[in-house]
């Protein structure tokens, strides 16, 4: 066995969002959000539950972060809930839900954990929901008044701010295809939604250098590798289709100041923009949705294999079309693809130049829980994280500014309309007391960070995929 040795100051960190391990949704003025009343639908989560109680985080949060610190933790990926500080979406500030951010920031720092902070994570109030939520332009402007909110009070502490997470997941799940808050399915209105999302993020930055001087500010987008699944011209036009709507739509607006032209051909032919125009975008937009920014966060989990007579006019979802057998497939169903995460890196790098590269989310849900003595042993998630992570150190030594690897995720949570069916954590969470107990991988990731290094050792699958 070989060490892979990454460089000195790696970022090696864990994920979670406020919605999905906080609790406490009706506690310390909280106001609801758009996750609460999606969850409360019948239907809508697989197993019926929601985030009210989710990983009670809210009152836990300091055992979490010893938890964190017997790992080697060196940085905190966490959301803050924005009807938690703003129970209404705009207005008057609930200063117990900002002591809440407050107190665990200074708890972070206090153990050696630096905070990453990110704004948006779903869970956007539903009084702006009844407003318009994201397809209306007045959700902007109330988003960069919660972040002005935010910043002034943690921008003193906290250096490393996201501004949302997975704006196609809001804008495609959540109002296209309906799986998601706030279960709309209006494609138009997604269109509208991922429009406000990125002018969004453009009009927060300045906000946050103002108020966090030094601030490194980045946004996270979840990117999928598509290949074709022949060589045939109608397979590359599939995707081109599925790699223009999933993952340029979101990454030529912030990098390059326009949205790519094929795709407004797309959703033009489609009958979704009449006359080839959106009209939701104003004159300014795009150049305050180019707004420089420090850092892209990258979240990866598995890639897309495109064929034409898969993937119909109206519909540019990612699906594969070559099945995978189940040992090489994780609890979603998603196909595990290894050299996916160092094909998107090196992508990303050649044709967009970031100033700086996260991991910011990569992880597996495996159903495994506590054996004799309590032991978790799921050696299936650490051959997972180990031959991601050994993709990730040969994109570095390839020249992609990759500076920081954040595992999804901390501890079993609220997997969205998932409910608590699909188990990500590298802590297990016994739901009936919140007990948590450390899986083999969480040991396993301890002992990587510690040596800022990962073995190129036992990864048959690792060595046949990639």
């Amino acid at each position: 066995m070989t060490d892979r040795v990454f460089p000195d100051g790696f970022v090696w960190g864990v994920a979670t969002s406020a919605y999905q391990i906080e609790g406490a949704t009706r506690e310390g003025g909280r106001g609801e959000s758009i996750w609460d009343r999606f969850a409360s639908r019948p239907g809508a989560v697989a197993d019926g539950s929601s985030g009210s109680v989710a990983c009670d985080h809210y009152q836990r949060w300091r055992d979490d972060l010893k938890l964190m610190k017997r790992l080697g933790v060196r940085a905190y990926r966490f959301s803050i809930s924005w009807p938690r500080v703003l129970p209404h979406g705009r207005g008057t500030v609930n200063a117990t839900g900002l002591d809440f951010y407050d107190s665990l920031v200074d708890g972070l720092l206090e153990a050696g954990i630096r905070p990453f902070a990110t704004l948006n994570h779903w869970d956007l109030p539903q009084r702006l929901q009844e407003e318009g939520g994201w397809p209306a332009r007045s959700t902007v402007e109330a988003f960069a008044s919660y972040t002005e909110a935010v910043s002034m009070r943690l921008g003193d502490r906290v250096r490393d701010w996201t501004t949302h997470n997975e704006p196609w997941c809001i804008a495609t799940l959540g109002h296209e295809q309906g799986v998601h808050a706030p279960g709309l399915r209006d494609p138009v209105a997604a269109l509208r939604a991922s429009h406000h999302l990125l002018l969004s993020h453009g009009r927060a930055v300045p906000v946050l250098r103002r108020n966090s001087p030094g601030a490194r500010v980045g946004i996270v987008l979840n990117l999928v590798p598509g290949y074709p699944a022949s060589p045939s011209d109608a397979d590359r036009d599939a995707l081109r289709r599925f790699d223009g709507s999933f993952n340029r739509w979101y990454l030529d607006p912030i990098f390059r100041g326009h949205y790519p032209p094929d795709v407004v051909e797309d959703h033009a032919r489609a009958g979704l923009l009449p006359r080839g125009e959106m009209p939701w975008v104003e004159e300014p937009d795009l150049a305050a949705i180019a707004v420089p920014f420090d850092y892209l966060g990258v979240n990866y989990y598995s890639r897309a294999i495109l064929r034409s007579d898969r993937i119909p006019e109206a519909e540019n979802a990612p699906r594969s079309v070559e099945e995978a057998p189940p040992e090489e497939r994780t609890d979603m169903g998603w196909e595990v693809y290894p050299q996916g995460l160092g094909d998107i890196l090196s992508r990303v790098q050649r044709e967009y130049r970031p100033r700086e590269i996260y991991v910011t989310e990569c992880g597996a849900a495996y159903d495994t829980g506590p054996g004799p003595g309590r032991r978790v042993a799921d050696g299936r998630r650490e051959e997972f994280l180990r031959a991601h992570l050994l993709v990730a150190q040969r994109a570095i030594e390839d020249g992609v500014p990759l500076s920081g690897f954040f595992l999804w995720t901390l501890i079993d949570n609220f997997e969205w309309q998932h409910g608590f069916t699909k188990h990500f954590g590298i802590v297990w969470l016994d739901r009936a007391t919140q007990e948590r107990t450390l899986k083999d991988s969480a040991l396993w990731y301890r002992d990587v960070i510690g040596a800022n290094a990962v073995d190129d050792g036992v990864p048959v699958l690792a060595r046949r995929l990639a």
